[in-house]
């Protein structure tokens, strides 16, 4: 796990409202080079705006390299958005394309989930939020929530050599060859801001629990105050433990959680573990107001991240996730300000009576989605008993009965 490193500048950006013109403005900008990660990358107005802006880049004689998720590739990117970008000289790469709708293995959940960007390593991007509108959220006038940082100073190097590192691999594995190194040096970058900040991945190799321990550190040295924002949140024994054990402790624990239903059985599977939060005094609040896609935290008022993982499965054993953790009281209040307005303009507290009373129906829906994600995970290899306890257990865990 890279340490933290003092020196840098790291910006809040809100939203694609914020992100969106940085982004492009970044682009417009660039003289030598941009690399750009996204698991979507939508043919959208936000998609094209931002393509066009690659393709300007390209034109002026930058290297632009952008990898796309093939999944997301797969139902966002189109042909002719596609070609606007490689006539224009964007070096375009897809992560995983071999999507069948007829096969399926494990390493097809192996993902590449990120959303990152580097200009000219002098400026980087890192969050949770896609190349696509924020209006394109179906059934949802609101825009979606999502949070991104723009990173200049020591950061950069880390950034630089993690995007570089899995470009070749990909064009080694699907190409044969890359004109790229496979462990490329960390240069050197400038001290320009005040903040003290690190850069975490998730990987299959060296990083496979990076966030996750990160996530597991800061909670266990918390004295006042956890706020998390996520919008899948099915996390394993040792995270809820540790959540609970921190309530227990004297420091409040709120969840801010999505109150929409994306993905019926995910949604159904992630409320099995309601009533130990609850019943633990977690303050669970969930946004309804439209569609919530942040991953972000702060705790004790000093210690915030913003990135691209979720705290579920998917994110913490399968797909490739980056997330940039800050130590500054500025920024980790300014982010803490904005997860209040959330609460205060779109959430509603779940209360634990109202909870352990909800019909039986309700209750057996949810074991149903448990046991069924269960065997998925299982049917894998993923998950094991972090994950899904024998079933001894398991009903004590998530507290499901009662």
């Amino acid at each position: 796990m890279d340490r933290f490193v003092a020196g840098n500048r790291v910006v809040l950006l809100r939203n694609g409202a914020e992100y969106f013109p940085a982004l492009e403005h970044a682009l417009d900008s660039a003289r030598q080079e941009v690399w750009l990660e996204s698991y979507i990358f939508a043919d959208d107005p936000t998609g094209r705006r931002i393509g066009e802006a690659l393709a300007r880049a390209a034109r002026r004689g930058v290297t632009v390299r952008v990898m796309v998720d093939g999944w997301g590739a797969k139902f966002y990117l189109t042909p002719a958005l596609e070609r606007l970008m490689r006539d224009a000289g964007v070096e375009l790469l897809k992560y995983r394309p071999e999507v069948s709708a007829w096969q399926f293995r494990s390493n097809r959940l192996r993902r590449l989930h990120r959303k990152l960007c580097l200009v000219d390593y002098r400026l980087a991007f890192v969050g949770g939020i896609n190349v696509i509108d924020d209006m394109n959220v179906p059934g949802h006038t609101p825009p979606r929530i999502d949070f991104a940082v723009s990173v200049e100073g020591p950061l950069l190097p880390a950034i630089a050599q993690t995007m570089q590192r899995v470009w070749a691999l990909v064009q080694l594995v699907q190409l044969g060859a890359s004109q790229l190194a496979l462990f490329p040096e960390r240069r050197q970058a400038e001290r320009v801001g005040t903040q003290t900040a690190k850069f975490i991945i998730r990987d299959n190799l060296r990083h496979r629990r990076d966030i996750e321990q990160a996530y597991l550190a800061a909670i266990r040295a918390a004295k006042r105050e956890i706020v998390i924002a996520n919008s899948y949140f099915f996390p394993g024994i040792t995270f809820r433990r540790e959540l609970v054990e921190a309530a227990a402790r004297g420091v409040t624990v709120t969840l801010i959680l999505q109150a929409k239903v994306e993905y019926v059985l995910l949604h159904f599977a992630s409320r099995a573990m309601y009533g130990q939060l609850l019943q633990a005094g977690v303050v669970i609040q969930e946004y309804h107001k439209s569609m919530l896609h942040a991953k972000v935290a702060v705790i004790d008022d000093r210690w915030a991240t913003v990135g691209s993982s979720n705290i579920d499965p998917y994110s913490l054993l399968m797909a490739r996730e980056a997330n940039v953790v800050v130590r500054d009281r500025g920024f980790a209040g300014e982010l803490k300000q904005e997860l209040a307005a959330i609460i205060e303009s779109g959430s509603q507290r779940v209360i634990h009576q109202d909870w352990q009373s909800r019909p039986r129906l309700y209750k057996a829906a949810i074991w149903i989605a448990y046991g069924i994600v269960r065997v998925a995970m299982g049917v894998l290899g993923y998950g094991g008993n972090e994950w899904f306890p024998k079933r001894a257990n398991a009903e004590r865990e998530v507290g499901t009965t009662g």
